[in-house]
Formats: C-alpha cells, sequence, structure tokens
C-alpha cells in the first residue's frame, strides 16, 4: 500500500511564496498548513484543495503525488 504525498514545498518554491502566506490565503492556520506540508494529514477538504490551487495557481495533480511503499522521490 502506497501513500499521498502533498508536495506545497515544491509549488512555494516555484511561486517564491512563504508558507505563512499561503496559509493566511487559504484561510488555515500556519500549524494545519505544516499537516499538510509534512504529509502528517489524514484527510483534506476539497474546498481546502481548491483554496490552495487558487492561491499557487495550479492544478491538483501538480499538489499531489501517489508513493509506493518503499519509493520515494
Amino acid at each position: 500500500m502506497g501513500r499521498i504525498v502533498f508536495n506545497i514545498d515544491v509549488m512555494l518554491a516555484k511561486r517564491k511564496m512563504k508558507m505563512g502566506d499561503l496559509a493566511e490565503a487559504v484561510g488555515i492556520t500556519p500549524a494545519n498548513m505544516s499537516i499538510l506540508k509534512t504529509g502528517k494529514a489524514k484527510a483534506v477538504r476539497i474546498a481546502t484543495l481548491e483554496k490552495l490551487c487558487e492561491a499557487l495557481d495550479c492544478q491538483p495533480g501538480d499538489l499531489l503525488s501517489y508513493e509506493k511503499d518503499g519509493v520515494s522521490d
């Protein structure tokens, strides 16, 4: 079984944006943004994903990837 990985740090770097600024734009706390970024979140609301895509000017597939167990980039 694999896992879904959030690539928020990659998109932040591409957009030259700080995590705190993104959290504010999305309307979540920096602590919750950190949980998403580190992959510790067990769920994410579609509305939050939409706001992330809007703030980062990207598609959901730019933020999410699937990794099989034992495989990392």
